[in-house]
């Protein structure tokens, strides 16, 4: 019996892992035909190579960027996001949490949550840059003050949808508050604090990058901003490129420290 068990969950884990393989090996087939496509359409006059530029001449502006202070504006750009993420994700949680403790201040507060999380946080700034000053206080601020709205939200919903037969039963126990909250309502929902997680790491990257328009001498946004007004075309895309990859290795970041929370705390 054990050995027709470990057999048949050996066939699944190999048709999942064929499976993988071919979900990857058409990620990277269409990636590779965009490519493929994008430098034909360039080199044909299909469209204006020098507005959309071309894979060719971005790897080459590319190559010229590393020679030179590429890895000092990827590496500004990086600590900016990290340092709005965590520390709005940090403040968001706390705040969340407080304000599943007191259902009257989650009350008072629900309205202006939602007016804050609507407002687009570049109407702010003006009014930031001169709060928190003309630099990377202003744009870490920026990126913070988006992810800590997002995760209040996301991680009070949470809170609130935990399942109610569970806590009541703790509070038949004589299980105080504190308790059934890191014993029950935060462990409920690591799930959705990994799923905050995966949204706030962009939405913090678009509030660095925010923030780099409006006042930054480093970090790609700045370089996207000069490639523009000096109509560098190459230099803009390279700059997109270069934040699309970021965005995804933050997020395969995140994903990597949720399977360890999973395997340590066994959600």
């Amino acid at each position: 019996m054990n050995d027709t068990v470990s057999e048949a969950r050996a066939a699944y884990l190999a048709a999942r892992a064929r499976r993988a393989r071919r979900i990857r090996a058409v990620q990277i087939g269409i990636l590779a035909a965009f490519l493929a496509a994008w430098e034909l359409a360039a080199r044909t006059g299909a469209v204006d190579d020098f507005i959309v530029s071309s894979p060719s001449r971005i790897a080459s502006t590319l190559s010229g960027m590393i020679a030179n202070d590429l890895a000092m504006h990827v590496g500004v750009t990086l600590f900016e996001t990290l340092a709005g993420f965590s520390i709005g994700a940090g403040l968001g949680l706390m705040i969340a949490a407080a304000l599943w403790w007191s259902d009257f201040a989650s009350r008072v507060a629900q309205p202006y949550l939602v007016v804050l999380n609507s407002l687009p946080k570049i109407a702010l700034g003006p009014v930031i840059i001169i709060l928190a000053g003309a630099g990377t206080r202003a744009i870490v601020f920026m990126a913070l003050a988006i992810s800590m709205i997002v995760t209040i939200l996301e991680m009070l919903a949470g809170f609130r949808s935990t399942d109610a037969g569970s806590i009541v039963m703790a509070r038949t126990f004589g299980a105080t508050k504190r308790q059934i909250f890191f014993k029950i309502v935060l462990p409920s929902n690591l799930s959705t604090l990994f799923g905050s997680l995966k949204i706030n790491i962009g939405l913090s990257l678009v509030g660095v990058i925010a923030g780099e328009f409006l006042v930054s001498k480093a970090g790609l946004g700045y370089l996207i901003v000069y490639g523009g007004q000096v109509f560098r075309m190459d230099l803009v895309m390279t700059g997109v490129i270069l934040l699309s990859v970021m965005a995804a290795l933050m997020y395969r970041a995140v994903s990597a420290l949720e399977a360890c929370a999973r395997r340590r705390f066994g959600g």
